[in-house]
């Protein structure tokens, strides 16, 4: 069957037939929305609903869809060279690593290009344990960091993405992030336990020695966790603890980089260098590409023929990566983010005395979320209303966090104030009929 012949009004409900039928129910869908194009911050479905999207792909397009200098590198690109792997040098990989380096934390300057997030957590598993001749690795809870075999192990935000799934890759530990709102019972002047390190070095004291320990792996700001932001001194004491134990210090930024919290990468926030640092998702705003960027000296414990990939650094891909990073600096895009972001958060602020199922509102930049409570128990159930409604409205939204109970904020850094405020008009609608059902 083809496109062409299932398209019209009724074609929506045959495509998710043929879905059902066709594609791994291991899939989890936030809509059954057929979408036939994008632009912008707008899905168009076969169907013909336009439907604003606060999602992006899960945080993938960070320029919007089609943005047009993408399109036009991609295209460019297509009509010279696809693919040669190892096979030879390829000058769209390296422009694509020398546009990364640009753009990371001092003294970042050497490049591993993978297809996924997943991919470039575990090349930073091996790298970390070559690098340091050492085999633990401690990560954190509510952490996500992919569903291959390594990645899972240090993914630890919902037990059904493990469960009759192990045995897991040994050697790693978790301890809690400092979500203070979940956690926490101190004032909110006072020092975070948690942030201050306390479970790690108490994991030092009981389970695992600290000079076995090869990376702590950790989110700037924890994403399907629920959009955590941490106190301002967790990461630079994840900097002191490293240093002092001889640990390697692994940044995840695969969903909170490239603009999205309002600086290039969310570490940028705190001054702290990582000593490896993965990112992916929005690095070439659609087209499948990931990187490792390390120091030189970290990079240098891979040598030739230890660590590889056939799909990696495809030209094509590379092409929009470099696309991607020369229009979020000629467009000021982080800049924006967090412009933006500091809007919608003192619009959400007020909600939260208004709607007391709102619990929490947090974020940075374009990265926000909104934890829904009845009382004091986190309810998934109100999050589901909200994002259905808001669907109904044709705003599309998705949820996160450990209880599933956070509305999470993902639209495009490059949104019109009016489409911004029309998401938000819809979802404060959605809300204020969840507190009056």
């Amino acid at each position: 069957m083809t496109d062409l012949a299932v398209r019209g009004a009724d074609s929506a409900g045959v495509w998710r037939e043929r879905d059902a039928e066709l594609i791994s129910p291991a899939y989890s869908r936030y809509s059954d929305l057929v979408v036939d194009h994008a632009l912008g911050a707008h899905l168009h479905t076969i169907d013909s609903r336009d439907v604003l999207d606060f999602g992006c792909g899960i945080g993938v397009t960070n320029l919007g869809h089609l943005h047009p200098a993408v399109v036009r590198a991609v295209h460019e690109q297509v009509d010279r060279l696809w693919h040669t792997s190892v096979t030879t040098l390829s000058p769209r990989m390296i422009d694509a690593a020398a546009a990364l380096v640009s753009i990371t934390p001092e003294g970042l300057d050497q490049v591993f290009l993978n297809n996924s997030g997943a991919e470039a957590v575990e090349t930073s598993i091996k790298l970390a344990r070559r690098a340091t001749a050492r085999t633990e690795i401690i990560a954190f809870t509510g952490a996500f960091h992919g569903r291959t075999y390594g990645a899972i192990t240090l993914t630890a935000s919902k037990a059904k993405y493990r469960e009759g799934m192990g045995p897991f890759l040994p050697g790693v530990h978790h301890v809690r992030y400092p979500h203070c709102f979940r956690y926490c019972d101190h004032g909110p002047d006072a020092p975070c336990p948690i942030a201050r390190g306390d479970e790690i070095e108490h994991l030092f004291k009981t389970t695992v020695a600290a000079d076995s320990v090869a990376a702590i792996i950790v989110e700037p700001l924890q994403g399907e966790g629920g959009f955590v932001v941490p106190p301002k001194n967790f990461l630079p004491r994840l900097r002191e603890i490293c240093d002092e134990h001889g640990i390697l210090l692994i940044c995840d930024e695969v969903q909170s980089g490239f603009g999205r919290t309002g600086r290039f990468f969310c570490v940028e926030h705190t001054g702290v260098r990582p000593d490896i640092m993965c990112v992916a998702k929005a690095f070439g705003n659609g087209l499948p590409i990931a990187g490792v960027i390390a120091t030189h000296r970290v990079m240098s414990a891979f040598h030739a023929g230890e660590h590889g990939t056939t799909f990696g650094g495809n030209a094509v891909a590379c092409a929009a990566a470099v696309a991607v990073i020369e229009t979020l600096r000629s467009e000021h895009l982080p800049e924006r983010a967090a412009a933006l972001g500091t809007r919608v958060i003192d619009r959400l602020n007020g909600w939260m005395n208004e709607f007391p199922v709102v619990g929490d509102v947090r974020g940075l930049g374009l990265m926000i979320g909104i934890e829904f409570m009845r009382g004091d128990k986190p309810d998934a159930d109100i999050a589901r209303r909200v994002q259905r409604r808001c669907l109904e409205r044709d705003l599309l939204v998705l949820t996160c966090g450990i209880d599933d109970n956070v509305i999470r904020l993902l639209p495009p850094l490059t949104i019109g104030d009016d489409d911004l405020d029309a998401g938000l008009s819809i979802l404060e609608t959605a809300v204020r009929e969840e507190v009056e059902r």
